[in-house]
């Protein structure tokens, strides 16, 4: 199982090029799930499982992987289907989102496969496990549930969206009130997080649940005459999206002579070197983990700075 993630670096490879990889596996029946291959760290039989006491319903227990003390989280109990049984063949994911390392319990791990986002479509409305999916795919004529693992972590630690005091007290963050911004994100948690945190600065939001229809936005307001740098104070937006991802999203705006000069922020669950080297290459103005929301603030305090006279 340690070799299914081989060569990652020369995934590097598709940031820019409206591509990604998606581990599939499955959690005890027959339907296929993925999520994204830059989360995934190591794809493993579970170490030793230690019980821990006044757990989250969803966590297994502990393991400890080379020092490092991990949740083990039911993936299948966290998105409203059937627990699974964990025992010593047992197959866990090991991800980092959100500056956070986790393993989540499956069933069985299919394989890795190499796709464009075009193909990639927001799932369907609806109960039971539709909340937890960012996007679907068919894969061999078969539906392949993208997880909304945001919304699995959230729901088991709940993130703060509250600004400090000392951070809503910088008197800069007054020249923020009444401007507005454009969230992009495939994720609802996310949107949310995002919209929680930049209404306490009196921020207008536009928000769009993925790239294209982002960009689409952009273009409307372009046509109609919108000098684009006064409209917007900035836009954020998340890596990975069905349609068009940020990567891409942000070459678009740089290649458009209406939109270049607009300040864009990658903000994604990603973290790390390899994503400051990818915001260097598409032309991002920053890029922020998330979710830190005084961060957040010191990100729009740095796009203030910058209508400053000098």
């Amino acid at each position: 199982m340690a070799g299914i993630l081989d060569s990652v670096d020369q995934r590097t490879q598709l940031v820019g090029e409206n591509r990604l990889e998606i581990l599939m596996f499955r959690l005890g029946g027959r339907q296929l799930f993925a999520i994204n291959v830059f989360k995934v760290q190591e794809v493993l039989q579970m170490p030793k499982l230690t019980l821990m006491p006044q757990r989250h319903r969803f966590v297994c227990g502990v393991v400890n992987l080379r020092g490092q003390t991990l949740p083990v989280i039911d993936l299948s109990q966290s998105i409203g289907m059937r627990p699974l049984v964990p025992d010593e063949r047992s197959t866990i994911i090991v991800t980092e989102y959100n500056r956070s390392v986790q393993a989540f319990l499956v069933g069985s791990v299919d394989r890795i496969l190499n796709l464009n986002w075009e193909s990639i479509q927001p799932p369907p409305g609806g109960a039971g496990r539709q909340h937890y999916l960012t996007a679907i795919t068919k894969v061999d004529e078969q539906i392949v549930e993208v997880i909304d693992v945001e919304k699995v972590l959230a729901e088991i630690v709940p993130m703060s969206t509250k600004v400090s005091a000392e951070k809503l007290a910088d008197p800069l963050l007054e020249k923020a009130r009444g401007r507005e911004v454009l969230l992009v994100d495939d994720s609802s948690v996310a949107l949310s997080q995002l919209r929680d945190t930049l209404t306490q600065l009196g921020i207008r939001l536009h928000m769009a649940s993925d790239g294209l229809k982002a960009f689409n936005l952009l273009k409307k307001w372009a046509d109609s005459g919108e000098v684009m740098t006064d409209k917007l104070l900035m836009v954020f937006t998340d890596a990975e999206m069905p349609e068009m991802d940020g990567y891409r999203l942000t070459s678009e705006i740089r290649s458009d002579p209406r939109l270049k000069d607009l300040y864009v922020v990658l903000h994604t669950s990603l973290s790390g070197s390899f994503n400051e080297a990818m915001v260097k290459k598409v032309g991002c103005d920053g890029f922020l983990s998330k979710f830190q929301p005084d961060k957040l603030v010191d990100v729009i305090r740095t796009r203030l700075e910058l209508d400053e006279p000098r």
